[in-house]
């Protein structure tokens, strides 16, 4: 009696299915759809010049040469907290997933502290000075293309200052 049920359900479903194509193949018979001869909401387009995000985008990091003089070492440390997870900043500190950053300015970019630099940074000449940290600082992947440091980056220069502030602090 049960193989009985199981082929009843079975029935029902297939009919089902034979209901709801031949359906289908009837309402495709009876309903020609035609496509509208024009749009039934325009949309005016205007030539504008660009905007928004696209022309506030930057070739480069603003410079915080100005700010500077007003940037705050101890602020910096506070935003450079979150750095503390690839990098340390204590004076004979170990090298993380970054190198330690004590005594970083002045330095030769992707050179020394017994860290291996990526090509990126070791092909890069120069010392670590203001206007290279605040670049490195705004975006890692537009100073250095191919480096290993993933960090977006910090967008606003005031923090790029302090920041700085603070690294050039630690002697």
């Amino acid at each position: 009696m049960h193989s009985l049920e199981g082929n009843k359900i079975i029935a029902s479903v297939l009919v089902a299915g034979i209901v709801a194509m031949v359906t289908g193949i009837i309402a495709s018979a009876l309903v020609h759809p035609r496509p509208l001869a024009k749009n039934a909401y325009e949309v005016a387009i205007t030539e504008t010049p660009a905007s928004g995000a696209a022309a506030n985008e930057q070739k480069g990091p603003e410079p915080v040469d100005k700010l500077m003089a007003s940037a705050d070492p101890k602020v910096g440390e506070e935003i450079a907290k979150k750095c503390q997870q690839c990098h340390t900043f204590d004076k004979g500190g170990a090298n993380k997933i970054g190198p330690n950053l004590y005594g970083v300015f002045g330095e030769d970019i992707g050179q020394g502290k017994g860290y291996q630099f990526s090509d990126a940074l070791k092909n890069k000449h120069g010392k670590w000075d203001v206007a290279s940290l605040n670049e490195w600082l705004w975006k890692p992947q537009s100073f250095a293309k191919g480096t290993k440091m993933t960090f977006a980056g910090l967008p606003k220069a005031k923090d790029r200052a302090d920041v700085i502030a603070y690294l050039e602090s630690l002697k």
